[in-house]
């Protein structure tokens, strides 16, 4: 897996993984790579600072320890939660009916997130309104 800074081309920064360099050119291009923040599909990789090992760190006796791809997941999912609830309004088992009225503008639109059945959500996709899954807390797995 390799993670990139992504930007759109509104500018919204964001984070994406990939298993490597071909998935994200090829996801790019297809236009499935999209901006969490306002949908755009016109996502290229930004800037990124390389993590350099220098002597400041070797000195502290920082040594860098391997993560299992396991943890590496564990740790995106928990940080993509962590963000859907610290920027989303919680609208629970309301969420299909929500969704509709912000689609439809008979809400005020707002990023929300909640709970719906599998059929639920392929109704929601069937209609043009763009969802994803948030992942399970990662408490919740064990």
């Amino acid at each position: 897996m390799i993670a990139y800074n992504l930007i759109c081309s509104d500018g919204h920064e964001f984070e994406g993984w990939f298993k490597d360099s071909a998935a994200f050119d090829a996801q790019a291009k297809q236009g499935v790579v999209t901006c969490p923040f306002c949908g755009d599909d016109e996502v290229k990789k930004a800037i990124m600072a390389p993590a350099v090992k220098t002597s400041v760190t070797k000195a502290k006796g920082r040594q860098d320890v391997p993560q299992s791809d396991t943890q590496k997941l564990r740790k995106f999912m928990a940080g993509y939660r962590k963000f859907v609830e610290d920027n989303a309004e919680y609208v629970g088992p309301k969420f299909p009916e929500e969704a509709r009225k912000i689609h439809y503008g008979e809400s005020e639109e707002r990023h929300i997130y909640g709970e719906s059945s599998l059929a639920e959500a392929q109704e929601l996709v069937e209609e043009g309104i763009h969802i994803a899954p948030v992942p399970p807390d990662p408490g919740d797995l064990n």
